[in-house]
């Protein structure tokens, strides 16, 4: 069972988006909140594996996103929004943002999404990141991707699969530091700001 908490300030769509993943039996919202101080407090106490934070709430989503990761290594944010603004897409991921959906999701679409980002996948919503991805490619040089040594490319792909750097360095057969040496180097020749950007670099290139 993947356990949720939802913080959002309007009680009725954070009721409603509770009812919308309590349809999947392998989810259970195990609480919510309204701020940026009870998204902190519940995410210490509940230990969830999942925090939806709205991005507009009472002490902003953005400001309270780092320390959120910061203090809770083994949960995953998504960031719930009604903003399909790529800037705050792009500072959502640099600040440890999993995923970005988009309010007005589908029930389908949502659980699917959640169980990605519980199970390690980076998720973000499809019309934003077609965008993101149009402007990444005018960003990244022509031969961005084509620039990757064997071994990095390997990597990025174990990475678009939702892998960690110590889960990549046993199935690649390397040390956890010589990983971590291997994706800032992917970064800087994709000119990417972190894991989940790259990754959808490769997606959309593959997809071409």
């Amino acid at each position: 069972m993947m356990r949720i908490v939802v913080i959002d300030d309007h009680p009725i769509f954070r009721r409603g988006l509770t009812l919308s993943l309590e349809e999947a039996e392998d989810l259970t919202v195990c609480g919510e909140g309204a701020s940026a101080a009870e998204a902190l407090t519940l995410a210490r106490d509940l230990r969830p594996d999942v925090l939806l934070l709205d991005l507009s709430m009472p002490g902003g989503g953005l400001t309270v996103l780092p320390s959120l990761c910061r203090e809770n290594p083994g949960m995953r944010v998504a960031i719930l929004t009604a903003s399909e603004d790529s800037e705050n897409l792009m500072a959502a991921l640099a600040a440890g943002a999993s995923g970005y959906i988009v309010k007005g999701i589908g029930t389908r679409s949502l659980i699917e999404a959640v169980r990605a980002i519980a199970g390690g996948e980076g998720y973000v919503a499809p019309t934003l990141a077609a965008r993101v991805l149009g402007e990444k490619r005018r960003e990244v040089p022509e031969r961005g991707l084509n620039l990757l040594t064997g071994r990095e490319d390997e990597i990025l792909r174990l990475v678009a699969e939702g892998h960690s750097n110590k889960e990549i360095a046993r199935l690649a057969g390397l040390q956890e530091k010589t990983v971590k040496h291997h994706m800032t180097r992917i970064l800087q020749k994709l000119n990417a700001r972190n894991r989940t950007e790259a990754a959808l670099i490769l997606r959309g290139q593959d997809r071409t």
